[in-house]
């Protein structure tokens, strides 16, 4: 069938036939057990009782990466960015104890680029094999005159599952409980519209090896770090430890994710515990921020918090990698960063 109309409008359809192509090798690689269907229908079908759960809940979360993709379209590199996105789905929803069963994704893009589409796609694939969830479908969107030249963006879907009776919910947490805090790889993916203005303020060159940093990755590397993905340990330590709530550190920093979990109660934060990630410290100087008010911005360090009864720290701290006790839940309703 004839394109040339659609194609004068600056839609590429064939190119849209090739991504499929493209990526269907890398979708086929997070099939897990309940996987039912491959691309290529209306509708994705998913068969969650291949689990054998008693009495099973589903949880669903939707994110994005925000302005992350702006430092990934500068330095031409899309690989990585999909695994961002899976993260910051999967992460949420695993904070109420919920196992990531299935996905799908939206990409949208002013020009249809299949090489770029599969980079994308297989950074996406790449983080749901290590939380063992599966690619069932998704829309990639071809957008002429929405999007500027080049510009893109990608959103998320997961379903999860968890038994009714095992949810975290928050509900257990009380004053006297401890916090901790599991490292984060990087900046993650929330704050970078002011990372972005810190580099362009002061002129810093994404591709340049800065000494305050590290000599082995350049500016840009170290901002292009993937997201962790904390699923499974955290399903694994739940598993041992009775949980009382746990903390996706995203926008709004400690500030605004801590309260919801805490609920009426606050939380108090030794600052000499937390791990230390150089990017921090060198944006805090570059951008001449105050370091309490970055708390509201950032994850410093910490990509996940749990709260468990003071009893159960060690074997947490045994538990888990790169995990540190870092607060408490406190009376007040403040956040204390001391």
């Amino acid at each position: 069938m004839k394109q040339n109309k659609y194609s004068e409008a600056g839609v590429n359809v064939e190119a849209g036939y090739e991504s499929v192509e493209l990526i269907k090798k890398h979708v086929k690689s997070t099939n897990n057990l309940g996987t039912v269907s491959g691309l290529g229908g209306f509708g994705a079908l998913y068969d969650f009782q291949k689990y054998n759960y008693k009495n099973p809940l589903l949880v669903a979360g939707t994110d994005g990466v925000g302005t992350k993709l702006e430092i990934a379209k500068e330095l031409n590199v899309f690989d990585t960015i999909g695994i961002d996105l899976v993260a910051m789905c999967v992460n949420d929803i695993v904070t109420i104890g919920a196992r990531p069963l299935y996905f799908l994704d939206y990409i949208a893009v002013d020009v249809n680029v299949p090489t770029k589409i599969e980079q994308l796609v297989a950074g996406i694939c790449d983080g749901l094999r290590q939380c063992d969830c599966a690619l069932i479908g998704g829309e990639t969107a071809e957008m002429p005159g929405v999007y500027h030249k080049d510009g893109f963006d990608l959103a998320g879907f997961v379903t999860g599952i968890v038994e009714k009776d095992k949810i975290i919910d928050g509900s257990k947490v009380k004053p006297g409980q401890a916090i901790i805090g599991l490292k984060a790889s990087g900046v993650h993916s929330n704050g970078y519209s002011l990372v972005r203005k810190i580099i362009s303020d002061n002129n810093l060159d994404y591709t340049k090896k800065y000494a305050q940093l590290s000599n082995d990755k350049t500016l840009g590397e170290i901002l292009l770090e993937p997201t962790k993905i904390y699923v499974n340990e955290i399903l694994k330590l739940v598993d041992e430890i009775d949980v009382k709530g746990l903390v996706h550190i995203t926008g709004g920093g400690f500030y605004e994710n801590v309260k919801r979990i805490t609920n009426d109660y606050g939380a108090k934060f030794n600052q000499a515990n937390l791990p230390k990630l150089p990017i921090f410290s060198f944006l805090q100087e570059q951008g001449k921020l105050d370091y309490q008010e970055m708390f509201g911005y950032f994850n410093m360090g910490i990509g996940m918090m749990l709260i468990v009864d003071n009893d159960d720290v060690n074997k947490v701290l045994e538990l888990m990698s790169d995990a540190y006790l870092i607060g408490e839940v406190c009376e007040n309703e403040a956040i204390e960063i001391c």
